[in-house]
C-alpha cells in the first residue's frame, strides 16, 4: 500500500509518501516546507499569512514528494482535517479533495493529535502492535497548540484524562522568549540558552512556579508560569534582565519547571492506569532534556514501563505522520466530496 499524506493544520506544509509492505512502514519522501522565519517577527502564526504560504508552497512541496518517491502508483489520499488553524487545514483538504478526484483515489481524514502519537510505531512491526503489546499506554501530546494526557487502550481507541487549562506548554515557550527578547519558536531559543547555563552558577535564584504539579488530576496550567516569569522580569534592573547571565538562568527555570509538570503528572497517570507504555508525541517531545529526564524518571518509577519517543525529525509537524496514521486508519477511508476540514476537531 502507498498513501500521498498531506499536512497543513499550521506553518509547515508537508507532503509525505508513504509505503506499507511486509509488515514494515517504509517513508519514501517527507518534505516539508517551513514558514518559521516568515512568522518569526511576529512571534506567533498568522493563520491568513500562513493560508497563503500553503497555497503558495503546497504544489512545489508535491511534486518534489512524488518525484524524490520515484513518482510511486499512489493507492489512497490521506490528510490533516484537524485540529489546527481552520485557514490552513482547509488549503490541504482542498487539494487532497483535488488530487484524489482526478486519480479516482479515496481519502483518508488524519486527526493530528492521533498522528503525532502514531509515528511512534514508525520503526515497529505492524503485527506486534496489532497483538497490543504496547496497550493500555498513556500518552502525552505536547506541542505549541497542545499539552494533554491521553489513555490509549488500543489503535483509535483514546480517552482524553488531562489537558492544559490555558497555555499549552510550547504556547508558554514561545510568550517567555518573547518577554526574554528571543526569537520565534521560543522552544529552541530556551533550550539553546538553558544548555548554557550551569547550576553551580546560579546568581539570580529565580524559582518559578510549578503549576498544578501537586493536584491529584492529570490537567495542566501554563499561563501562570508565563506570568511568573513577566514580573520577576519587570522586577529586574534593565541591566540585569538584559545580561546573558540572567537570560541563561531564567531559560534554564522555565525549561525545568515545563519538565517537573509535564514528568510528573505522567508519571502519575502511568501508575494509575497501570500502563504498558507511555508515549511522548508533539513538537516540544523534540526537547533533549525533556527526552532525557523521561528516559531517566521512567526507568527509576517505572521500570517495566516501555517508552516512546518520535525521532526529532518525526516530533514537530510533518506529513509522513500523516500517512501513519492513516494507515491504521485505513477503514476511514471516504469519497473525496465527504472530506471537510474540522479545526476543533478531538481526539476519541
Amino acid at each position: 500500500m502507498i498513501i500521498l499524506a498531506i499536512e497543513t493544520s499550521c506553518d509547515d506544509t508537508g507532503v509525505s509518501v508513504v509505503r506499507v509492505k511486509d509488515e514494515k512502514i517504509n517513508i519514501l519522501s517527507n518534505v516539508i516546507s517551513s514558514q518559521m522565519k516568515l512568522h518569526a517577527k511576529y512571534g506567533g502564526v498568522y493563520p491568513s499569512l500562513a493560508k497563503r504560504e500553503h497555497q503558495k508552497n503546497l504544489p512545489v512541496v508535491f511534486k518534489k514528494a512524488l518525484r524524490e518517491a520515484d513518482n510511486p502508483k499512489i493507492d489512497l489520499i490521506a490528510v490533516t482535517i484537524g485540529h489546527g488553524l481552520e485557514p490552513c487545514l482547509w488549503v490541504g483538504v482542498n487539494f487532497a479533495k483535488e488530487v484524489a478526484g482526478k486519480l479516482k483515489l479515496p481519502v483518508i481524514p488524519v486527526n493530528h493529535v492521533e498522528a503525532h502519537i502514531l509515528v511512534n510505531f514508525i520503526n515497529e512491526n505492524l503485527i506486534k502492535i496489532r497483538k497490543s503489546k504496547f496497550f493500555p499506554a498513556v500518552c502525552l501530546v505536547v506541542s505549541g497548540g497542545h499539552t494533554g494526557l491521553i489513555l490509549m487502550k488500543g489503535i483509535g481507541k483514546y480517552r482524553i484524562i488531562g489537558e492544559t487549562r490555558d497555555d499549552a506548554a510550547g504556547e508558554c515557550f514561545d510568550k517567555t522568549a518573547r518577554i526574554l527578547g528571543l526569537g520565534y519558536p521560543g522552544g529552541p531559543e530556551i533550550a539553546a540558552q538553558a544548555a548554557k547555563y550551569s547550576i553551580r552558577n546560579t546568581k539570580y535564584h529565580i524559582q518559578l512556579p510549578r503549576p498544578m504539579i501537586g493536584q491529584k488530576n492529570y490537567d495542566f496550567s501554563f499561563s501562570g508560569l508565563k506570568t511568573a516569569v513577566l514580573y520577576d522580569f519587570k522586577n529586574r534592573p534593565k541591566k540585569i534582565r538584559e545580561s546573558k547571565e540572567y537570560i541563561q538562568e531564567m531559560a534554564f527555570e522555565i525549561q525545568q519547571a515545563a519538565i517537573d509538570v509535564l514528568l510528573k503528572k505522567t508519571v502519575k497517570a502511568a501508575k494509575d492506569f497501570r500502563v504498558k507504555t507511555v508515549i511522548l508525541g508533539g513538537g516540544v517531545s523534540a526537547n533533549k532534556e525533556l527526552r532525557k529526564q523521561f528516559k531517566n524518571e521512567i526507568k527509576k518509577e517505572l521500570p517495566n514501563v516501555q517508552l516512546l519517543m518520535p525521532p526529532p525529525s518525526m516530533a514537530t509537524d510533518n506529513a509522513a505522520m500523516v500517512g501513519i496514521a492513516a494507515y491504521f486508519n485505513n477503514k476511514k477511508r471516504r469519497g473525496w466530496q465527504q472530506i471537510k476540514a474540522l479545526a476543533n476537531l478531538r481526539i476519541k
